[in-house]
């Protein structure tokens, strides 16, 4: 038997596949293991789940989503995907702060690796953790809340503490969400106006090849409605006041121009000459949180997978070298992409996240379907990077190893006290945590 990954770069090549439908079968079967690793939806690049003993797999397993208004928090089990967790909360009157690129990928595996959508005070979206269930070696639960001591450790757990069976999300009354898109934005412009240009909006997303002279498209994302509550370091709710029915008021009244740039008249996929039809809709027309903050519709496979993908975060104020030096190897670069994405995050206090301590840009970068070609420039392109800090992003495909990873997390000592503690016997350990994390 051989599973594969969504872009069918990897195949994981279990001896054994449990699909647990309820709690108590997922706890049998992760005490009976020698060694066991979760299975998410499948969208990681590289062979974080793979695993030599038993893979457990969520696609069969129980979906819950119960909200508490009181304490303003929907509880999911495991398995269960943005999309169908933001189809529920909207149906209710409720939202979650922020999403991801793709709803397609499910809540416990986007946390587990600090996955993100953007915004320049929007953490990655384990900052909406409030607390989160998991099955340790032994078949026992754990309950972890915001505020205790390791939580810090196990909000973006990589799967080493154990294995989560359900999580606990902040909510906040549903928006609304307005997409507009610019095109051709000068290197230049964006040089001397990062900070109001990721500023502009709640969320912000530049496109580029970087071997052309401008940034292809720029993605507003307007709220509307409600003033937001914006998540804080650790995931806390910040202070926000009623506003009016714009909360982002530096995009206001844009109308077809910004920095230069010019408004799309049509819809835009990231790609360029690729049909819009599977990107949520644009041209500054409201729609709910839901069917906006993601770039593609729940409805479409926004890929056939063929892509692989990567992704660095480096403190902001890095940014502009960081860009310069990507530029200088667009030669290389451009002619194994599909696109890149520039993508903004708030700081948090997680041990592992990739935006742990800092305000972080996130260079993102979709590959042509070249394992080889692109395993052989990704170690010149993470050379390139190494002097601003780059954190590659856990699920995607990156070279660098434990010597090269460690010096960047402060806490990962702490982590490794944490997983001896809670796994001592390594049952959710395997080659990639012991290469990137552990060591040998």
């Amino acid at each position: 038997m051989s599973e594969k990954n969504w872009a069918g770069n990897v195949s994981y090549g279990e001896r054994k596949l449990r699909r647990p439908r309820t709690l108590g079968e997922l706890q049998e079967h992760v005490a009976d293991a020698a060694v066991v690793r979760p299975l998410g939806s499948r969208h990681s690049f590289n062979t974080i789940a793979a695993t030599p003993g038993i893979l457990v797999s969520f696609d069969r397993f129980t979906p819950v989503m119960e909200i508490d208004m009181k304490s303003m928090t929907v509880r999911v089990t495991a398995g269960v995907t943005y999309g169908v967790l933001g189809q529920y909360l909207q149906r209710h009157g409720f939202a979650l702060a922020n999403l991801a690129s793709l709803p397609h990928i499910s809540v416990s595996g986007a946390t587990a690796t600090a996955t993100h959508g953007s915004g320049d005070r929007n953490g990655n979206l384990a900052t909406s953790i409030a607390s989160l269930q998991l099955v340790q070696a032994n078949g026992s639960l754990v309950d972890v809340s915001r505020g205790d001591d390791d939580f810090g450790g196990y909000a973006v757990g990589l799967g080493a503490l154990g294995v989560i069976s359900e999580l606990t999300l902040d909510i906040e009354p549903t928006f609304d969400v307005a997409v507009s898109v610019f095109e051709n934005l000068a290197w230049n412009d964006l040089a001397l106006h990062l900070d109001e240009i990721t500023s502009a909006a709640y969320s912000v997303s530049l496109f580029t090849n970087w071997a052309n002279d401008t940034v292809d498209q720029v993605w507003l994302k307007q709220r509307r409605g409600r003033h937001a509550l914006h998540r804080g370091a650790q995931g806390g709710a910040g202070e926000g006041a009623e506003g009016d029915d714009n909360d982002d008021s530096g995009a206001a009244g844009l109308g077809e121009r910004f920095f230069g740039t010019r408004s799309a008249t049509e819809r835009r996929h990231p790609l360029p000459d690729v049909a819009a039809e599977a990107c949520t809709e644009q041209l500054g027309l409201p729609g709910a949180w839901i069917d906006r903050l993601p770039h593609f519709r729940l409805d479409f496979t926004p890929s056939k997978g063929d892509e692989l993908q990567s992704e660095y975060l480096i403190p902001r104020e890095h940014a502009i070298a960081a860009f310069e030096a990507l530029r200088g190897l667009a030669h290389r670069i451009t002619p194994l992409l599909f696109i890149s994405e520039i993508r903004t995050v708030a700081a948090d206090n997680f041990w592992l996240s990739t935006a742990s301590g800092r305000d972080s840009v996130a260079l993102h970068f979709t590959w042509k379907p070249l394992g080889a070609e692109v395993e052989a420039l990704l170690p010149d392109l993470e050379a390139a990077l190494a002097p601003f800090g780059a954190r590659p992003h856990w699920g995607k495909v990156f070279t660098a190893g434990v010597a090269e990873i460690a010096p960047l997390y402060d806490r990962l000592p702490d982590f490794t006290r944490l997983a001896q503690q809670v796994d001592p016997g390594q049952k959710f350990h395997n080659d990639f945590l012991r290469a990137k994390v552990f060591g040998a």
